[in-house]
């Protein structure tokens, strides 16, 4: 974490300063209109609020924050993302961690009674640096607010209004600035209510499943149900069952199925627990269930074994349902136009809860929405650059449908055994064999986006096996060359907005004279047609894209002096120097990044990635022609004065 840039400043150095280019208060028009306070809205509201100059407002219905229950599984690709808002390792300190998950069946001695038949590792070695991990929805909302709160942005939500409605300008061209009028309705006490009429260039609907931002521009969520109610309950109890602090899936002979997983705290556990089938077009709230139908229905699936619920904290009863919209955004009611209303998480896709991914995937939505507006926004990319987020999250989502469906069917299945049903039933160890196979997708860090303008179409992914074009950039441990810190590569890309290239020097002396980082760096500094040059404004040369170095040498090795100026650029109102760019690969027995990420030692190699951790393209050192066309195809120019 890098601060005291302009002069030193006591404090917290989270609590960023106020710059005078900070967007302008007292307008009714804004920049971007965030409508919902979940986890896709505030994930986007967390990284629009790191551009004071973006003037953003996001509103809520309910009258404040959420305060409890709701999603709970944190993915290890969500904590990646967390690490570049800054607040993974207290997610980390604060939340339980799932270290292994166990399987239970049917005994075969007494299939009346449930035995547990395995237990496996949850996520596989090397996936990530950060575990996957439980924690109340609630407090990752607390951290997302908080990261808004200390922002120089000083964002703060308004709860307690409704969106009412939006009407769009016939105006297609940039001439006019802010395109989407929204009616909100502040909500309150008879009497008190009041209509408010904002003008935004950008409208954001992370309103939930029954979005009406989504009703608006005339889409819909489609796909099936799956006529099975289940129900979730948080309490603290008092059990035999020995697996109690364990992530459990557990599958009984007539009584259904039920899914443990251990909360934060070391007593609060969650139960998800399969109540019963339901008839075509029949609704789980026609059941008028109770929190004691759940706490029955608990006991019967963990027959020989006792649950004694002391106190429920929150229950809720829900049907298993996949639907999905045909794009999240308003594009194509007019070919050609950029995109000015979009809609994320819920409000597009909708799935069961057992396998973790409703909040992980909507904060992903969010987080791949914000740089892009933010870019546009700021003018450092085209407008059609917004075409991105619904070709790429749509895509996704589709995946996230198939797997659910798949993941709750063979979770619901009866397991096999002898009878009439055999045959339709399934062994529970096929449910266990696809949790196993499907690992990397639940952990987040599957996502693959295909080939477009802002990813490559892989010609030289040779030369880095493992950063895959298209996937998150897989983080391994470096030491920094200044101060011979160990870090993870990754965390040096944080969620501010920019672009990083990442250069990996081959083999021999780095700094010498026709290297090739030498001959990269060069290039970068003093052509005509460096992409740093051509698109970043005066006054910061890591404005739009940042350079990182990493060496083959130990970092005793490497000398600090003969780093160029381009790696050490004078910064701020002092000029002062920036030491934490060059990096040497850790020489400790399997964490050299070289060996880890398969790149060629010999001619060493650039990645580009992405503002949202993805990588956009791998390329050799001496590729600045490539590199060049990429990013002229995704940034703008800046206006000199």
């Amino acid at each position: 974490m890098q601060f005291h840039l302009n002069g030193f400043l006591p404090g917290d150095p989270a609590i960023l300063p106020v710059p005078a280019s900070r967007a302008p208060s007292g307008s009714s028009d804004v920049d971007v209109l965030i409508v919902g306070c979940g986890p896709a809205g505030l994930t986007l509201a967390a990284q629009l609020s790191a551009f004071p100059d973006i003037r953003v407002r996001i509103v809520e219905r309910k009258p404040g924050p959420l305060r409890i229950g709701q999603a709970d599984g944190i993915a290890c690709r969500t904590m990646e993302m967390f690490q570049a808002f800054g607040f993974a390792e207290r997610v980390a300190r604060e939340s339980y961690w799932v270290n292994e998950t166990t399987f239970w069946k049917p005994d075969a001695a007494d299939p009346r009674r449930i035995a547990r038949h395995s237990r496996i590792q949850d996520t596989e070695d090397g996936l990530s640096e950060f575990p996957h991990v439980i924690l109340n929805q609630a407090r990752v909302h607390d951290f997302l607010l908080e990261t808004m709160r200390n922002s120089a942005s000083r964002l703060e939500p308004d709860y307690a209004v409704e969106f009412i409605g939006l009407d769009r300008s016939a105006n297609t061209t940039e001439a006019e600035s802010h395109p989407v009028t929204v009616r909100l309705k502040w909500l309150g006490p008879a009497g008190s209510e009041r209509e408010e009429v904002v003008k935004t260039r950008y409208l954001v609907g992370c309103d939930g499943a029954r979005s009406a931002v989504r009703k608006a521009i005339g889409l819909e969520l489609r796909g099936d149900s799956a006529n099975s109610a289940w129900g979730v309950m948080d309490v603290l109890a008092i059990t035999d069952f020995p697996d109690i602090r364990m992530k459990a899936a557990i599958q009984s002979a007539s009584q259904g199925s039920m899914l443990v997983i251990p909360r934060e705290g070391g007593y609060l556990v969650r139960f998800y627990v399969e109540l019963d089938k339901l008839a075509k077009d029949e609704r789980v709230a026609s059941r008028a269930l109770e929190v004691g139908d759940l706490v029955a229905a608990a006991n019967r699936i963990a027959h020989p074994y006792r649950i004694d619920v002391k106190e429920v904290a929150w229950w809720s009863v829900y049907e298993i349902g996949q639907r999905l919209c045909d794009r999240f955004d308003d594009s194509c009611e007019d070919a050609g136009r950029p995109p000015r209303v979009f809609i994320a998480g819920d409000s597009c896709h909708t799935h069961s809860p057992k396998a973790g991914q409703g909040m992980n995937v909507s904060m992903a939505d969010g987080f791949n929405l914000g740089w892009k507006l933010a870019a546009v926004i700021r003018g450092t990319s085209p407008a059609q650059l917004l075409l991105s987020y619904s070709a790429e999250r749509r895509k996704l989502a589709q995946e996230l449908i198939d797997f659910d469906r798949e993941f709750a069917a063979m979770f619901s299945a009866r397991p096999a055994g002898p009878g009439p049903d055999a045959q339709r039933a399934r062994d529970p160890a096929e449910f266990q064999r696809y949790f196993v196979k499907q690992g990397r997708f639940t952990a987040g860090t599957a996502v693959r986006y295909e080939p477009s303008a802002i990813c490559a179409d892989g010609t030289h992914q040779g030369l880095a096996s493992g950063f895959q074009i298209g996937m998150r950039f897989h983080s391994a441990p470096v030491v920094r060359l200044a101060d011979a810190k160990p870090l993870e590569l990754s965390h040096r890309i944080t969620a501010d907005g920019r672009w990083r290239i990442v250069a990996f020097a081959g083999a021999g002396d780095p700094f010498d004279c026709g290297s090739g980082l030498s001959e990269l760096v060069s290039f970068l500094d003093l052509h005509q047609a460096s992409p740093v040059r051509r698109y970043t404004p005066l006054g910061d040369a890591d404005a739009v894209i940042e350079v990182i170095a990493v060496l083959q040498q130990a970092h005793r090795e490497a000398d600090l002096a003969r780093v160029p100026p381009f790696l050490q650029p004078a910064k701020g109102r002092y000029g002062l120097t920036d030491y934490e760019k060059v990096h040497c690969a850790d020489q400790r027995p399997g964490s050299d990044i070289f060996d880890l990420r398969g790149i060629d030692r010999e001619q060493g190699c650039m990645v580009v990635v992405r503002p949202d951790q993805y990588v956009a393209d791998v390329l050799p050192l001496t590729g600045v022609e490539r590199l060049s066309d990429f990013f002229e195809r995704v940034l703008r120019e800046p206006a000199r004065s």
